[in-house]
C-alpha cells in the first residue's frame, strides 16, 4: 500500500469523524430541538435541513464516500475497510474535546478493542 492509499484512508476516516460531530452540534442547536419537541413532522424537516451544521456534516459524510470510492479504486475493500474503526477512536476524542462529552472507562476500553481490532485485522 502506498502512503498515497493510507492517506487517503485517513482522510475519509478523520471527514467522517467530524461530520459526525458536526451532525451533533447541529441536531443540538436550540431551532432543531424545539422543532423536535412541539412534534410537528414538517417544522422538524425544516429546521434540520436549513440547520448549517448539518449541512455541513452531510457535506463533509459526501465527500468522505468520495474519498472513500479513490480507496475502493486503489486497495481491496477487506484491507480498506477496518481502518473505518478508526473513526470510533477519532469519533470519541472530537467528542470529548469539542463536545465536552464524559470519557468513562469503558467507552476509553471499548474504543481500544475497536482500535486493536482495526490493527488485527489489517495485519492480515
Amino acid at each position: 500500500m502506498s502512503f498515497f492509499v493510507l492517506l487517503l484512508i485517513l482522510s475519509s476516516v478523520l471527514l467522517s469523524a467530524v461530520a459526525q460531530i458536526l451532525l451533533k452540534i447541529g441536531m443540538s442547536v436550540p431551532s432543531v430541538q424545539h422543532a423536535i419537541s412541539v412534534d410537528s413532522f414538517s417544522q422538524v424537516v425544516y429546521s434540520i435541513a436549513t440547520s448549517f451544521y448539518v449541512l455541513l456534516g452531510l457535506g463533509l459524510y459526501f465527500a468522505s464516500a468520495a474519498v472513500w470510492l479513490f480507496v475502493l479504486a486503489k486497495v481491496d475493500v477487506s484491507f480498506a475497510y477496518p481502518f473505518v474503526g478508526l473513526g470510533f477512536v477519532v469519533t470519541m476524542l472530537l467528542a470529548f474535546f469539542i463536545n465536552g462529552e464524559v470519557l468513562s472507562t469503558t467507552k476509553i476500553v471499548g474504543t481500544l478493542c475497536i482500535a486493536l481490532g482495526v490493527a488485527i485485522m489489517a495485519q492480515g
